[in-house]
């Protein structure tokens, strides 16, 4: 007897999608890394494709600004709580982790205000070895990193700089906060001091005093120092900007040359500037905003001016930041002109190639924003076959013929991950009717290809195609970019349910307006037309009053497809409700599908309707009249609860009437149930459910099996479908032959029919052979990529409700043996799936299981053919409501569900299968020792004194936080340690 065991523990492995409100952007240039923060206070890095890290502040508040040290592996962090934070990359058993090494809060004196000390603006000096911090109250601090220690005879305060500002100077009294501090390129001892009133002031570190002022007259948005030194450049509220000349002494008013893009009429402020110079040629110009006010204030815009090309890059959401790539890393490499855009919005990350014309975007490898229209379900096919793979793929590449031929330009670190074992699909629907097929093999969710189903029906989106382009000789040049896209041209395209099927390329997607589409794959574009049958599901049902949406208008006319999945047939209920269950039985021919009012079965390849059931209660007016009669469905359920309660009062009456016999009734079963819970502390007696609770008929679960229903000597194919109501029916089909197929009709006939005592809903059925092992897949025996189904012993019927597992005996249907989910605190079944559970010490072994979700967020893990409990883990929030109704599990123990709109949480189960981020980040080559500025690099006699001072004040950071939290001590000293003292031997410290 061999004992499987499970993982000790449910496995976060990595997250994929966009992060949900970011609210900060950084970027190093030296490790060429990206990093995103969020409103939650995530921190979220990101290199070459597979190279990702993930932090999380302790405290809950949005991360305002993100720093890179330069040249180093360390950044920082400013948080809304006015809070300073820094983390490094650093180096474990061979791979890079991110850890927080250190925070700060500024501390002014005492009784001053907190805008003394509220941050604004923060630079990180090229020494790596400063932080500058500009703050509301006009004050400039100077930080030492990495120990946070204040440089009080450093500080620049706003007393110094007010006096040292002409006394001509109108604002010279009010300055206001700290704006924008920039160094200067070729002198880092100098820096600009930006205030919002307008006045720049360029300050000399060294000699702690102002080189000169800039005293503009407009609201200042931010500043830029070019890169020869020369020039500043300021942005303005107006939105103008302004260049001034750098030189030793003062400007005066009339020296100031602004320009407004978009003048004359009043424009909005242009919050960033960036001048960027190319070898031999004008520079580039970007700023975000500064559209007139009037006409286009609600547009999203980054302005690129390049010579003679300009262009507003017109953005679907919020700009939060953007930055510019060089070619190289160092002018010393060679060509060092821009050659990307990198902007980050608050609902996508868009890329644009500078070096090619047109300016076209670059396709992200990560960070793809799943939700450009809102995701309505998933499903997930594991190990797909290389030929399918590689025609998806290719259907796909027409589709992105329009993006950028240039390579990724975020390359930081190293990818030490494996290459995935297999190629797995995730499919996403979407509420405009759009299906995204993803590489979910390893750590990024790649997208492949894309299919709309819109083109079938009659919709507005033709119109709304050609909507907000940017015309020919338009002022000002808008070009739309980003994917991002909420908007549905018809709510009933919306997608509810897939199933494809990997061996036979056949896929079935079912809408939120009771129509179902067959397609299969084409390598060459067709043009057809898509031959409709509508299914009355109702059968004759009195006291119809559908209020719900109509159907969509299937297009008569032919319809030319694109290569990949082209639809070829459509089924329509009646009514045109939600289709709530679908299967797909490629090696059969058949779909089947159900609402809320019933089930059907259709042939695809004679295209015909072989099976229509009503499973509609006729006391189920929510049902009957749709989605749109909420209050009445209110009214009536609180009708039944007064009934309910009128019922228990009167049964309460009889009972008191007869005290005497009552009571001793009563009292043995009190001891039956007690006794049974002292047995069973951990379950629950189940409650039955009235017949009289809405929605008794919806469908909630398809299933086709090839086994034993009328006899225990020959086997049949079977449909069998469960309801709200706890009813399970089973219906057999027959088949044909298959030189017969094509012509004689496909049959059912109900054979079995299963009402649950408790009317629970049923969320699952699976069937298990002989063995004791779940029905393989259709086609799966046919491909040599699974066994046989035993047919010799008999076959076991498991059915999972929301409250229990049951199995009965095959096909006499008696009940052998159940299990109750503990739901001592209200647990149900949300979501069920079989996985395979492979042993990572023995190749060949493995065990099927079932694994459940239940709605308090917590996964179980059931043995088969035994239904015992093996492993219970906590995974999704209980409050998380979407993300457990979002929840799809995968054939292997893994699953994904929706952590935002639009981020998958990915999990595994299974030792043997892990997709997470492995990556190495070395620091840079070139030592931040070379970009010192001269005051601050240390002479060879005095650069030990420095380190030892340095690596002194590291203690005195350990031993401070260990006061603080003893109980971590190892891992405070591997964090700390392992940047100043690398060859140290943490277990001897």
């Amino acid at each position: 007897l061999i004992r499987f065991d499970f993982e000790r523990n449910c496995t976060i492995t990595v997250e994929h999608g966009f992060p949900h409100q970011p609210s900060a952007l950084g970027y190093s240039p030296s490790l060429q890394l990206l990093a995103i923060g969020t409103r939650s206070g995530a921190i979220k890095l990101y290199g070459a494709p597979g190279v990702e890290f993930m932090g999380l502040h302790d405290e809950n508040a949005a991360v305002t600004q993100v720093h890179f040290m330069p040249h180093q592996v360390e950044l920082v962090t400013l948080l809304d709580d006015n809070s300073l934070h820094m983390w490094t990359l650093r180096g474990h058993k061979g791979l890079s982790e991110l850890l927080e090494i250190g925070r700060f809060t500024l501390t002014g004196p005492p009784g001053a205000p907190p805008s003394v000390t509220r941050v604004t603006s923060v630079l990180a000096h090229s020494s790596g070895e400063l932080l500058l911090l500009g703050t509301e109250g006009g004050h400039v601090f100077i930080v030492e990193v990495p120990g946070f220690r204040e440089l009080e005879e450093r500080n620049i305060s706003l007393d110094q700089v007010a006096n040292s500002v002409p006394e001509d100077y109108i604002g010279r009294r009010n300055l206001e906060h700290v704006e924008s501090l920039q160094e200067n390129p070729v002198n880092p001892n100098q820096v600009v001091l930006g205030y919002g009133r307008g006045l720049m002031v360029i300050w000399d570190l060294e000699k702690q005093c102002a080189m000169q002022h800039i005293p503009a007259t407009q609201q200042l948005e931010s500043v830029w120092w070019t890169e020869d030194g020369e020039y500043i450049i300021s942005s303005h509220s107006d939105g103008s900007y302004c260049r001034w000349m750098v030189g030793g002494e003062d400007m005066n008013d009339d020296e100031e040359k602004s320009d407004i893009p978009y003048g004359h009429f009043p424009c909005k402020a242009i919050s960033k500037i960036v001048q960027l110079p190319t070898e031999g040629g004008p520079p580039f110009l970007l700023f975000s905003g500064g559209m007139p006010r009037a006409s286009y204030g609600d547009r999203h815009c980054i302005t690129v001016i390049h010579g003679k090309t300009h262009v507003a890059l017109d953005f679907t959401s919020r700009i939060i930041d953007f930055f510019a790539i060089r070619d190289g890393r160092s002018r010393d490499e060679g060509d060092y002109d821009p050659s990307a855009l990198v902007v980050l919005v608050e609902e996508e990350l868009v890329v644009i190639d500078l070096q090619t014309e047109g300016w076209p975007v670059i396709q992200t490898p990560y960070l793809i924003p799943l939700h450009s229209s809102a995701i309505t379900c998933s499903h997930h096919i594991s190990a797909i076959p290389l030929k399918l793979w590689e025609r998806i793929i290719a259907a796909g590449a027409m589709q992105y013929t329009h993006y950028s031929k240039k390579p990724w330009p975020i390359t930081g670190g190293q990818n030490l991950a494996p290459d995935p074992p297999q190629r797995d699909l995730l499919l996403t629907g979407h509420e405009d009717g759009i299906v995204n097929f993803w590489d979910a093999s390893g750590v990024c969710l790649y997208p492949m290809y894309k299919l709309s189903t819109a083109g079938v029906f009659h919709t507005d989106s033709d119109l709304n195609d050609n909507m907000n382009q940017g015309t020919e000789g338009e002022w000002p040049p808008f070009r739309k970019v980003g994917c991002f896209d909420p908007y549905s041209d018809d709510p009933r395209l919306g997608i509810q349910k897939i199933h494809l099927c990997k061996y036979s390329g056949y896929l079935t997607v079912a809408g939120t307006a009771g129509q179902i589409l067959v397609l299969e794959l084409n390598d060459e574009a067709a043009e057809q037309t898509v031959e409709a049958k509508v299914v009355d599901l109702l059968q004759g049902q009195e006291g119809f009053r559908w209020k719900g949406h109509t159907r969509l208008d299937v297009r008569e006319e032919p319809v030319l497809f694109p290569a990949g999945f082209q639809p070829f047939a459509l089924v329509q209920c009646q009514p045109p409700a939600v289709v709530t269950a679908l299967t797909l039985h490629s090696e059969w021919k058949l779909v089947a599908f159900g609402t809320s009012h019933g089930f059907g079965l259709y042939d695809y390849q004679q295209r015909n309707n072989v099976l229509i059931k009503c499973t509609l209660n006729p006391t189920d007016q929510v049902a009957l009249e749709g989605p749109l009669s909420r209050v009445k469905s209110i009214k009536k359920s609180l009708r039944q609860s007064f009934r309910r309660i009128r019922r228990s009062r009167v049964s309460l009456r009889k009972h008191h009437v007869n005290n005497a016999a009552k009571l001793h009734e009563a009292n043995a079963r009190l001891e039956a149930e007690l006794a049974e819970m002292e047995l069973a502390p951990v379950q629950r007696k189940i409650e039955a459910r009235s017949s009289d609770d809405s929605f008794t008929g919806l469908v909630r679960t398809l299933y086709f099996a090839d086994t034993f229903l009328t006899d225990s000597s020959h086997n049949t194919p079977s449909l069998w479908a469960g309801t709200n109501g706890g009813c399970v029916f089973a219906y057999m089909l027959r088949l044909p032959p298959a030189e017969h197929r094509a012509e004689e009709p496909v049959t059912a006939h109900q054979a079995k029919e299963i009402q649950l005592m408790h009317r629970a809903p049923v969320v699952g059925i699976v069937v298990l052979d002989g063995h004791g092992a779940p029905l393989p897949e259709p086609l799966e025996v046919a491909h040599d990529l699974a066994r046989s189904p035993d047919m010799h012993g008999s076959h076991h019927l498991l059915v999972i409700s929301e409250e229990q597992f049951k199995v009965f005996t095959l096909p006499k249907v008696s009940a052998k043996m159940k299990l109750k989910l503990t739901a001592i605190d209200g647990s149900r079944v949300r979501r069920v799936g079989v996985a395979w559970f492979g042993s990572s010490r023995t190749e060949d072994y493995g065990e099927s299981g079932l694994v459940v979700l239940t709605n308090q967020g917590d996964l179980h893990i059931v043995s088969l053919p035994h239904i015992k409990m093996q492993v219970h883990y906590p995974c999704i929030r209980r409050e998380d409501v979407s993300g457990i109704a979002s929840c799809v599990f995968t054939k292997y123990g893994q699953g994904f569900y929706l952590i935002s709109p639009s981020e998958f949480e990915r999990f595994s189960l299974s030792t043997r299968y892990l997709v997470e981020p492995r990556c190495l980040v070395d620091a840079p080559r070139q030592s931040f020792n070379q970009h010192r500025p001269p005051s601050f690099g240390a002479s060879s006699p005095q650069s030990s004194n420095k380190m030892l001072y340095k690596n002194i004040l590291s203690l005195l950071c350990i031993c401070n936080t260990l006061i603080r939290n003893p109980l971590s001590s190892t891992q405070v000293l591997e964090k700390h340690l392992s940047k100043t003292f690398p060859n140290w031997n943490y277990n001897c410290v």
